[in-house]
């Protein structure tokens, strides 16, 4: 998406005639990918089983990374072209497959059994648990319900409260922390320090590839290491990153080539940056929203945590 939207931003001023439709079905895009934000963490929170929670919700940024990579790979082909209409019409491709996958996908255990509908119910906590497992968690779903009442109202709440500002709070800095700065201008970045516009284009693939390969490596830490110290330790590797590009920035001549100490310093942190974030706030974030908020208010509390997300520059 981020490789989409700056297509859209470099081109639109060359083709005139085009910029009200691509504005247009920008906004209908990003209605579509704020309403996934909201229910793709909620549905899986809700379907995974407890000891995998985490890896499985974290599934949701993995593909998220894996469709920048693919993006930056697809543009990269056809850059030389100049074909930015193919690189748009290709994203109808894994929106189809999604529109037919979703179709055989089942409720949540946790919405059925709020519809007094708990056959259903224990017939899709089956496909991953066992008998014991799914009255267990069909008796916990209750009990929940029973003990919880909630909807828009109840967000004002005092005993919401904490957990809404934490929830709100995760979700505003994720974005605030600067990932979609990295992202969106590091060919910008790189060619400012001396590289290429077609080296600048391979290098962010490479670092698509890295970003992918830190969200993987988050889905195996995330249920080991805990939430808590993967959000502390990538917020160290994010200060120092960007601390030594800022120094290196001021203090060390301008670059003219790629060899430069300069333009090295700048890719490498870069890469720490995005690392750093693919490997601890991209995924963690989205696993512990659903984890942190009360069961009964998780729905439109989640929706004010993902409006505030998507609204923070």
């Amino acid at each position: 998406m981020a490789a989409i939207t700056f297509t859209i931003g470099a081109l639109g001023a060359a083709f005139a005639p085009s910029v009200a439709v691509l504005v247009v079905f920008r906004v209908v895009l990003g209605l579509a990918v704020g309403a996934a934000a909201l229910i793709v963490p909620l549905y899986l929170s809700e379907v995974a089983p407890t000891e995998i929670r985490g890896a499985v919700s974290s599934l949701n940024q993995l593909m998220i990374v894996v469709g920048i990579l693919v993006a930056y790979i697809v543009n990269a082909l056809l850059a030389s072209s100049e074909a930015w209409r193919l690189m748009l019409g290709l994203a109808v491709i894994p929106s189809i497959v999604l529109l037919i996958g979703m179709y055989f996908m089942p409720e949540t255990p946790r919405w059925l059994v709020s519809r007094d509908r708990d056959d259903e119910a224990r017939e899709v906590l089956r496909q991953t648990r066992d008998e014991e497992a799914v009255e267990r968690e069909i008796n916990e779903i209750k009990e929940v319900e029973r003990e919880e009442s909630g909807g828009l109202s109840e967000l004002r709440a005092s005993w919401v409260r904490p957990a809404l500002i934490v929830a709100i709070g995760l979700a505003v800095f994720q974005q605030i922390i600067g990932i979609n700065t990295i992202i969106y201008y590091t060919p910008t970045t790189l060619t400012n320090v001396g590289y290429s516009a077609s080296a600048a284009i391979y290098a962010n693939v490479g670092i698509g590839v890295l970003n992918v390969v830190m969200t993987l490596l988050a889905i195996r830490l995330i249920d080991r290491v805990g939430r808590k110290p993967l959000l502390l330790g990538g917020l160290v590797g994010m200060i120092l990153s960007l601390t030594v590009l800022g120094l290196s920035s001021l203090l060390l001549p301008q670059p003219n080539t790629p060899s430069d100490p300069t333009a090295i310093i700048t890719l490498v942190c870069l890469a720490v940056f995005i690392a750093s974030f693919a490997a601890t706030w991209g995924p963690t974030v989205w696993v512990m929203l659903p984890e942190v908020l009360p069961l009964k208010i998780r729905g439109s509390a989640m929706g004010v945590a993902i409006f505030l997300h998507w609204g923070t520059p």
